[in-house]
């Protein structure tokens, strides 16, 4: 997986969980989970969705890692089987 696959990949699962968000006006750094004023439980449906979608196994520990676009994309790649 390339990086554009994956950042495709994390927009369009936020984007099924935050079905109103406004990823245009997300830098790719900024922490989208206050941004998009998710919760708890959105947070956690964009992980297992993430996973269920990339085939990619997300334990807790990486889910800080998964807060930004950048930080998502660049785990996805890391981690793509």
């Amino acid at each position: 997986m390339n990086r554009t696959d994956a950042l495709h990949v994390v927009k369009e699962s936020i984007t099924q969980v935050v079905p109103d968000a406004d990823l245009a006006a997300l830098g790719p750094d900024d922490a989208f989970r206050d941004a998009l004023e998710m919760d708890s439980l959105d947070f956690l449906s964009y992980i297992e969705l993430l996973g269920e979608r990339t085939g990619v196994r997300i334990d807790d520990a990486d889910a800080p890692r998964l807060t930004t676009l950048s930080g998502s994309a660049d785990f996805l790649v890391a981690h793509a089987p």
